[in-house]
């Protein structure tokens, strides 16, 4: 299945954008009749047959449709990004193919970055959706601070963690989360959350976590994070 993506899908027809559009008639080659695959992001999948091969406003007609439900557990990575943006790139890019739910951008008191922009981050996770084949889009969400993060209220019925660098502590996240359930893992900038930001998330309920034994960059461990849970509810 070849999936294309389009918000605010009102049946019957589906009007493609322009880049959607594009890629469906000129690169793929699409003629008027063919059978396309099209997703809302919100968990529903359309059939359609192309009914006007505009490569600027492709016109699909929608034959059927399906809803497929959403994951019995949710994952929000919250994570400091990276000096470099091509890194949180790739790491949104994988991290989509493997699944998670939802993106928070850090600002903490080694970030490297203050501030990156969630459109280009957005566009690399819709396109990881289509060829992963994901129904539902992740949210991402603008650069919070940190102190401002601990006060949100919308996390109480989440299992929370901190993963940081500490050769005294041995409790793997594969050992301490339990499957099902919501789930908030902090991941810090490249030089680390500092003690009184570890002792901060402490006071707000955070469980500290080890992600293994080798010591991994930022984009690294929000990868590794995502995919234990994973595996922890597979």
């Amino acid at each position: 299945m070849q999936l294309f993506f389009q918000e605010n899908i009102t049946p019957p027809k589906i009007t493609l954008d322009p880049i959607e559009s594009k890629h469906l008639t000129r690169v793929l080659r699409k003629r008027e009749g063919d059978i396309i695959h099209v997703t809302d992001g919100k968990g529903s999948i359309y059939e359609c047959k192309l009914v006007d091969s505009n490569p600027k406003k492709s016109i699909l007609q929608i034959i059927s449709s399906e809803k497929v439900p959403a994951d019995d557990y949710y994952i929000h990575l919250a994570i400091a990004p990276t000096k470099s943006p091509d890194r949180m790139e790739w790491m949104i890019e994988k991290i989509t193919e493997i699944g998670f739910h939802e993106l928070t951008l850090l600002s903490s008191m080694n970030s490297e970055r203050s501030f990156l922009k969630t459109e280009r981050l957005h566009k690399k996770m819709i396109s990881a959706c289509k060829q992963s084949l994901k129904f539902h889009t992740p949210k991402i969400n603008q650069t919070t601070d940190l102190k401002e993060f601990f006060n949100n209220s919308d996390f109480e019925d989440f299992q929370k963690f901190i993963a940081y660098v500490d050769e005294n502590h041995d409790h793997h996240l594969m050992d301490v989360a339990k499957p099902q359930a919501n789930y908030l893992i902090l991941i810090g900038p490249e030089g680390d959350f500092s003690p009184q930001e570890i002792e901060k998330a402490f006071e707000f309920n955070f469980k500290p976590v080890s992600l293994g034994k080798s010591r991994l960059r930022t984009e690294t461990a929000g990868l590794a994070a995502v995919q234990m849970l994973q595996v922890l509810n597979r």
